[in-house]
């Protein structure tokens, strides 16, 4: 049984993902303690059954939400029961069994070594990954490149991430966007704007098949009118900061502000 963290935390958002959900949280379980999930209006019956494991089982927690909110929704509100708790940096990842769970102490190690940073999983692609799915993530990828002025995001998409807990909290509190299939890449390019460095780390990635337990919510036309909404807000508010971004670069100062 790993020891328990007291500054770090794995945090798992979940909605409808049957039982792919239990090998996920018990993988996750075996490398690290605490594990903490939040059920997102799942009405698959999961959230009880998960509670019910977590009834014996100290290093693992689960919050239900009553109705769908989406990924970035689940995540607030598990970064709010967790800054409450007195836990300073949380390692998120997808439920459906998509993120090697193997890595999570590497991951955890990293951003122990250098806390002020993000640690960012690079996704490590095998055969399973639809090739639809690859091309939009280097479309997604170049545009975080340009609203970071190149600040070294490995990836922009890729979930499996440990974040400093305070800072996330901080960008998604102030504004109202983030809450569903545009959370992961909003973060990264905010926690960029807001200073914090990244750090990447190569990741295998898998998309299962429905044999296999897979499950996915992702909506081609939905999610991706979501993403190119996303980028078009970001860009214009780099525009607005690029005189001040660069006029900090030339002066030798951090790059990025709040």
């Amino acid at each position: 049984m790993p020891d328990v963290s007291r500054t770090h935390l794995v945090l798992i958002p979940s909605y409808n993902t049957g039982e792919r959900l239990f090998s996920t949280v018990e993988a996750a379980r075996a490398q690290w303690n605490p594990v903490w999930v939040v059920i997102d209006g799942s009405t698959d019956g999961t959230g009880e059954r998960l509670q019910t494991m977590a009834a014996s089982d100290p290093g693992l927690r689960v919050s239900i939400l009553r109705d769908n909110q989406g990924k970035g929704a689940a995540v607030l509100h598990g970064l709010r029961e967790a800054q409450a708790a007195g836990f300073t940096h949380v390692l998120t990842m997808d439920s459906d069994g998509q993120h090697p769970a193997d890595l999570i102490p590497a991951f955890m190690q990293a951003s122990q070594d250098r806390p002020e940073t993000m640690v960012l999983g690079r996704p490590v692609f095998d055969a399973s990954a639809p090739l639809l799915r690859v091309r939009g993530r280097r479309v997604s990828n170049s545009w975080t490149q340009l609203e970071t002025l190149f600040a070294g995001i490995g990836d922009s998409l890729y979930g499996f991430r440990v974040y400093p807990l305070a800072d996330l909290k901080s960008v998604m509190e102030a504004q109202p966007w983030m809450r569903r299939f545009d959370f992961d890449t909003e973060a990264v390019v905010r926690l960029a704007w807001r200073g914090v460095k990244p750090v990447n780390i190569d990741a295998p990635v898998k998309y299962l098949t429905a044999e296999e337990g897979g499950v996915s919510h992702f909506r081609y036309g939905r999610d991706n009118v979501l993403l190119t909404w996303m980028h078009t807000r970001l860009v214009i508010e780099f525009v607005f900061r690029l005189p001040g971004l660069l006029w900090r670069r030339l002066r030798g100062a951090p790059p990025f502000q709040p």
